[in-house]
């Protein structure tokens, strides 16, 4: 084994707003993104407690292209990364961090939102009417597939 570290970050989460996709004068794909993962536990009285992350993550070539096309606010979202901290200095002379997740990896989660045409809201529109659209199945259609007994644990 090599004497690297290990820089990995996994985030499940969804779109805080619609991504945003500039492109280098070389002509490659840097979308960045925000990203919103909730936890929630019980604190020592047993109410529910919950916290909200904020994440900026940023997508390059191939997948900043698609990120940008596909992904809207609410998406959720798979995110496989690194972490990448950086330090400048404002307009006002004052030192500024900040921590953004460079992003290997993305999948699409969840459902699908139809618009009022019965299209998928996150994809791209084609011209044509004679495109198939995919149509996504909805989780409750398989909760009646299995009783509570044939869980293993």
């Amino acid at each position: 084994m090599s004497n690297r570290g290990i820089n990995k970050v996994i985030l499940v989460g969804n779109l805080g707003d619609d991504p945003e996709t500039k492109y280098t004068q070389g002509g490659m794909a840097v979308t960045k993104a925000r990203l919103a993962t909730t936890s929630v536990r019980k604190d020592r009285d047993g109410n529910t407690q919950e916290r909200t992350e904020w994440h900026r993550v940023t997508f390059f070539g191939k997948l900043g292209e698609i990120a940008g096309e596909y992904l809207r606010k609410g998406s959720q979202v798979y995110v496989e990364g690194s972490i990448r901290y950086d330090k400048y200095t404002g307009q006002d002379g004052i030192e500024r961090y900040t921590t953004d997740i460079m992003a290997d990896t993305m999948q699409m989660l969840g459902g699908t939102k139809r618009d009022d045409d019965g299209r998928n809201s996150s994809a791209p529109r084609s011209n044509s009417k004679s495109a198939p659209q995919r149509q996504a199945t909805p989780a409750s259609d398989f909760a009646d597939d299995f009783a509570d007994d044939d869980i293993p644990f």
